[in-house]
């Protein structure tokens, strides 16, 4: 019962920020309200902030994370990190529509062009290198405090940065994948083996 409770509240979640970033987009980011998001998405406002605490966040959160993570952790043992968390990454986006990619990039581009979303978003890439530091800890034998793993972690997230140009030119997903292809061929080049035992 949990696991359909928890489907039901992912779906009033990805609808609300589906609903938000059409209203962004048809009206502008400063224009729309949390009261028409609400209306939108046929929900409360109660209940979006159940889900969202603010208007931003409906912006800066990434429902692809929890799946890549999972993925992250289910690919092979002997895997480097570099190419465990590449592979996480395309199976992520593999599962995406033509639609669900047009709003995974309308969201990237809203987080770069308005000021307030572009400083909510250094934060989270804070606690993104925290995130990648600990799954590579784990897949590693090392500790998610080690230099080594944290430079990783932050190489990671340089990356995903970096690629966010890429996004704003309303690339196909074909030609965003290639992109970040080459930019973990880049990655790839820095050494993160695991801790002898």
């Amino acid at each position: 019962m949990s696991g359909l409770r928890e489907r039901k509240k992912a779906k009033t979640r990805a609808a609300i920020q589906e609903h938000a970033l059409r209203l962004f987009r048809d009206q502008g980011y400063a224009e729309t309200t949390v009261q028409e998001i609400a209306a939108a998405a046929e929900v409360s406002p109660a209940t979006f902030f159940r889900y969202f605490p603010t208007k931003e966040d409906t912006i800066v959160f990434d429902r692809l994370d929890p799946l890549m993570i999972e993925l992250f952790r289910g690919q092979p043992a002997g895997l480097h990190p570099t190419e465990a968390l590449r592979a996480a990454i395309r199976q992520s986006l593999d599962v995406l529509s033509e639609d669900e990619w047009a709003l995974e990039s309308q969201r990237q581009r809203l987080v770069m062009s308005v000021p307030e979303l572009r400083a909510r978003m250094l934060d989270q890439l804070y606690s993104g290198i925290d995130l990648l530091a600990e799954l590579a800890a784990e897949r590693t034998g090392r500790s998610a405090d080690d230099f080594a793993v944290r430079a990783w972690a932050g190489a990671v997230v340089g990356v995903v940065m970096a690629t966010y140009q890429f996004l704003a030119l309303d690339a196909p997903l074909a030609e965003y994948l290639k992109t970040m292809d080459q930019a973990f061929d880049e990655l790839a080049k820095l050494s993160l083996e695991p801790h002898a035992t």
